[in-house]
């Protein structure tokens, strides 16, 4: 019953090993990526014109929480 108990815990020291190795991936995945992420981001008020006005024709009040974004390239 012991070794069983011991067994069971090295696999769960082993386990909460490994999840914190492959975090560091992760985060430097996210650094990469952050590197080429587009020059300038804008919200886009076209596509906010049209929502909106399209609530207010059913009677809805929108509140953004998170505005829509508009991509530009670092040439343009």
């Amino acid at each position: 019953m012991q070794a069983r108990t011991r067994f069971i815990l090295m696999a769960a020291v082993a386990g909460t090993l490994a999840a914190c190795s492959s975090m560091q991936e992760k985060s430097s995945y996210s650094a990469t990526a952050a590197a080429s992420s587009p020059a300038r981001v804008d919200v886009d008020d076209a596509y906010v014109a049209r929502v909106e006005s399209q609530a207010r024709q059913h009677g809805v009040d929108v509140h953004w929480v998170n505005a829509p974004t508009k991509h530009y390239a670092a040439n343009q």
